[in-house]
């Protein structure tokens, strides 16, 4: 497991996020941290407040109190200057373009604004094309994306997530819709991009994905972190039990 840089500094730092609409808290005073090359995963029952925090980080909704900050420094709250932290996400709605073939999608973020990879007209298409041959879509490259099955549609937008070279990755869902030999594929790519130096953030309603590829979990219920820990210690944990189970944890 890799926490913290030579500096000491988390890749990503969640400190006291707080969220409400209207009278309801989302989230309530939810702290955690992504360390480099680590992946943390947010887990548990519908409506514990994992996708809110995690739509905080992606700048998609406004905490009322509470710090997000990605290497250090506050987090910006458009795509773009996310992109130009190193950030890039995956969302459940996916945001392809259906109409546009499989390179065509990928080549967006390099022919508007990318991260920390780079890449002019010429060499954008080369990166493009080698994204997609890391994820078993070359063959696929000039496939309209509506034309595609679904679990290669969401390949196809975690290869416009990682085209850009992100030092944080933001995933939303990734195993939700996949068969089993799909799952095995996404536990392989995430393996080799944090291999690569990347960090992963990552909601999930998958259990055993989350369990084969997190460092660390974090455990929401009721918008709250009721345990965090490598996947053995939020297995055991009384509290996990009872947020899943809806039985009151022991005290």
């Amino acid at each position: 497991m890799h926490t913290l840089d030579p500096a000491g500094t988390p890749r990503l730092e969640v400190a006291g996020l707080t969220v409400a609409f209207g009278g309801l808290t989302a989230v309530d005073d939810v702290s955690f941290a992504v360390g480099h090359a680590e992946v943390v995963a947010l887990i548990g029952p519908n409506g514990a407040g994992k996708t809110t925090a995690f739509n905080a980080v992606c700048g998609l909704v406004r905490p009322r109190s509470g710090s997000i900050r990605i290497d250090g420094r506050p987090a910006p709250t458009s795509t773009v200057r996310l992109l130009e932290c190193g950030v890039a996400r995956t969302l459940q709605g996916l945001g392809l373009f259906g109409g546009m073939s499989v390179l065509e999608n990928v080549l967006v973020p390099l022919t508007s604004r990318t991260g920390p990879r780079e890449a002019g007209d010429a060499d954008a298409g080369d990166v493009a094309r080698e994204t997609l041959d890391q994820l078993g879509l070359l063959d696929a490259a000039g496939t309209r994306v509506d034309a595609l099955p679904y679990p290669e549609r969401k390949r196809v937008a975690l290869a416009r997530a990682l085209v850009t070279g992100p030092r944080l990755l933001l995933l939303d869902e990734p195993a939700g819709g996949l068969g089993h030999d799909d799952i095995e594929a996404l536990t392989g790519v995430v393996r080799d991009v944090v291999a690569g130096g990347c960090s992963v953030l990552l909601v999930e309603h998958h259990v055993d994905f989350v369990m084969e590829v997190a460092d660390r979990v974090v455990v929401l219920d009721f918008g709250r972190v009721v345990a965090s820990g490598t996947p053995d210690e939020v297995r055991t944990d009384p509290a996990v039990e009872a947020a899943y189970l809806g039985l009151e944890a022991a005290r």
